[in-house]
């Protein structure tokens, strides 16, 4: 039998969802079997899998310790130097500038040093978050970037964020700017394009139609020409929607391709694609719980490493 008390981090969730997380090699089926045997108890008194956890609450798993599997010990198994600059950070947020060549999330080319793992090592390192207290949260990122791509990443604190974070930028109350140079001068200087996007598994590549295809997802990207010299345009980019490899797809379905991006029909040159995450945004219409407190606060970047390079 294993207990738990439900500290802060896992107030809020459902009772399955909680028990997936600390047991994670227990099967869904056998999982709700047990809740129905009583096996699973909140109190002391039988649960449904759907009860919302309360802070204070013990929770009684009499499961074999098979399910459970190894026991946590750290998130970070070597030092990691970090790569990223803070851009801003309180109590419940943190966010970050992803430099070029960092990936996100760990793949098969790199699993150990990644945005993700440096974020939660400097929380260790600041007293923010301690593992061995936590049950089944740790901080996490609430978008993401390619890893030849600089920019703004949100990282959550704590679980209440994280659950507020992901539901605002669902519901697009996150507004999120990018900068990127391409090809030519777009016309018009300011249009919303609206396409249709579907992606090759195989070769990683995205194609964007004007009008519908079969299994195409729409998407809507909307640019402004900030600055141009007949040959090159600076522009700012406007996501309405957050789809893998979008803008970089949309500006060459147009004839204008990012520099740098030959994935996509760029022009070659000295370092990577011309694309950066600048800016956010914070545009709640609806209640944001204890994020309130940054309805209508915008975030940039100072610096963008191709911003300059227009003449």
């Amino acid at each position: 039998m294993k207990e738990y008390t439900i500290g802060s981090n896992d107030a809020g969730q459902r009772v399955d969802k909680f028990i997936l997380k600390v047991a994670k090699q227990l099967p869904k089926s056998m999982l709700y079997k047990m809740i129905r045997k009583k096996r699973i108890k909140r109190n002391g008194k039988r649960c449904d899998a759907a009860d919302q956890l309360v802070e204070g609450d013990l929770l009684q798993l009499y499961i074999n310790d098979e399910f459970f599997g190894e026991q946590k010990e750290s998130v970070i198994f070597n030092p990691l130097r970090r790569e990223f600059d803070i851009v801003y950070e309180d109590q419940n947020i943190l966010l970050v500038n992803k430099p070029i060549g960092l990936r996100v999330h760990g793949d098969q080319g790199e699993t150990e040093n990644t945005l993700v793992h440096q974020v939660q090592q400097y929380l260790i390192e600041k007293g923010d978050y301690c593992p061995e207290q936590e049950q089944s949260f740790s901080p996490a990122l609430c978008n993401r970037l390619d890893r030849n791509t600089q920019g703004i990443v949100i990282a959550a604190k704590n679980a209440a964020s994280l659950r507020m974070l992901n539901q605002k930028i669902q519901e697009r109350q996150i507004q999120k700017y990018y900068l990127c140079m391409v090809t030519g001068v777009p016309k018009p200087e300011h249009q919303l394009l609206v396409g249709y996007w579907k992606k090759n598994q195989k070769n990683n590549l995205v194609t964007i139609s004007p009008q519908p295809v079969p299994d195409g997802k729409k998407v809507i990207t909307e640019y402004t020409v900030q600055k141009q010299n007949g040959e090159y345009s600076l522009l700012e980019i406007q996501l309405h929607t957050g789809r893998s490899h979008q803008i970089r797809a949309h500006m060459a379905s147009i004839g204008h391709p990012l520099v740098g991006d030959v994935k996509y029909g760029g022009e070659k040159q000295k370092g990577y694609q011309c694309l950066c995450a600048y800016k956010l945004k914070f545009q709640f219409d609806t209640d944001a719980g204890i994020l309130n407190y940054l309805n209508q606060q915008e975030f940039s970047l100072k610096q963008v490493w191709f911003k300059d390079q227009l003449s």
